[in-house]
């Protein structure tokens, strides 16, 4: 299977379909060895073509795809044929690695064939994209005899970036998943959806997902091992939108330990996805428990660091003479804007006794300290200061 030098190239691949021509298919190359080996079996080749200097084409093939290949210190000159054309290299080897200048050559022959199929009128940069991507004549056939007829030009790169294949759609067929689009097949190549993985993903309890559903496990990483490890935890019954979201928010199995050790063992999957997306850390768990609120549940810390109670936000309120202030009342302070200035206020417009529920419900009916100002004469119902 070819791979690209990065999935952004897909972008400049299809891009230079409609681009300006050059004067000719000529360019800059370079190329660095790529295997996982002490012996390179593949090179990589990033392409500059002349006049669009800003773009650039990465592939790699194996040396054997070559003619006259030698990557040994020294000048280079080699070939690489393809059905659309042949790409021509001279440059220089230096330590594996090479540079130099090439240029293409289209089939006439390939033209015609492809004419044949439908594709008439060809440009050399069609031929140049597609011998790149290596789009043969017969891997088109093969496409149009499984269903996948009449692609554009913009379909058939993605065919040869992706790798996209009969055999590959074959294969999600036997594995559950007929009558795919090109579009899906050119996503399940992108993120490594195959019969594998589906059958890993079935052993782990995931059976007969919806495409969407074995296409998101397969972006967010989702992997059988994963789900052991999780369903380990006693967290047996997620479906699959919910150990995404495990993957999407960092909910790991250490993560979830460290949070049980701090006490929460009953908190469910909702509740642990919940810590992660408000950054319910161990340590804010800590900082709070060490300001007083031990006992408070895993929803009780989750609404403090949705409405921003900080250990800071509760020293202050105390230090404004509410020593023992709930967490439910620090989250409406929060929710209604209750803060020290408004408490001073208050507190200055002759309410010296307001209790932290009346500061709210004075927030939630737009009381300020002038019309509490313009009221204290009459009496407060207890709450203001005697005159």
């Amino acid at each position: 299977m070819r791979h690209l030098s990065s999935l952004s190239l897909v972008a400049v691949l299809l891009a230079a379909i409609t681009a300006t021509a050059a004067p000719e298919l000529r360019g800059t190359w370079t190329a660095q060895p790529q295997s996982s080996k002490s012996n390179a079996t593949e090179l990589q080749l990033n392409l500059h073509p002349q006049g669009n200097e800003h773009h650039q084409m990465g592939f790699s093939e194996p040396l054997s795809a070559f003619q006259g290949l030698s990557t040994n210190d020294g000048p280079a000159s080699f070939t690489l044929p393809r059905e659309a054309g042949t790409f021509s290299f001279e440059g220089t080897f230096k330590g594996g690695e090479g540079a130099g200048h090439y240029r293409f050559s289209p089939s006439e022959t390939y033209a015609k064939s492809m004419a044949a199929l439908g594709y008439s009128n060809l440009t050399p940069e069609n031929q140049f994209n597609l011998a790149a991507t290596d789009v043969t004549t017969t891997r088109i056939k093969e496409l149009a005899a499984a269903g996948y007829k009449n692609l554009s030009m913009d379909e058939l790169m993605q065919v040869g970036i992706f790798d996209v294949t009969p055999a590959y759609a074959n294969e999600l067929a036997k594995a559950g998943y007929s009558g795919l689009t090109l579009e899906q097949l050119v996503a399940g190549r992108i993120h490594g959806v195959n019969a594998a993985r589906i059958q890993g993903l079935a052993s782990a309890g995931f059976t007969k997902l919806s495409w969407d559903d074995l296409l998101a496990m397969s972006i967010h990483g989702v992997t059988p091992e994963f789900v052991k490890e999780v369903r380990a935890l006693g967290f047996k019954d997620l479906d699959g939108d919910q150990i995404v979201a495990f993957r999407i928010h960092g909910v790991t199995p250490a993560f979830v330990k460290e949070m049980r050790e701090l006490g929460f063992k009953d908190a469910d999957a909702d509740q642990m996805v919940a810590f992660r997306i408000h950054n319910v850390t161990p340590a804010f768990v800590k900082e709070m428990r060490d300001a007083g609120f031990k006992d408070m549940d895993a929803d009780g810390f989750t609404a403090f660091r949705i409405h921003g109670v900080t250990p800071a936000f509760v020293k202050e309120m105390r230090e404004q003479g509410f020593p023992d202030i709930t967490n439910e009342q620090l989250v409406a302070f929060r929710i209604h804007g209750v803060t020290t200035d408004f408490v001073k206020r208050m507190r200055a417009a002759g309410y010296t006794r307001i209790t932290p529920d009346e500061l709210v419900s004075l927030r939630i009916h737009g009381v300020d300290e002038d019309f509490m100002r313009a009221m204290s004469g009459k009496g407060d119902g207890g709450a203001a200061k005697k005159k």
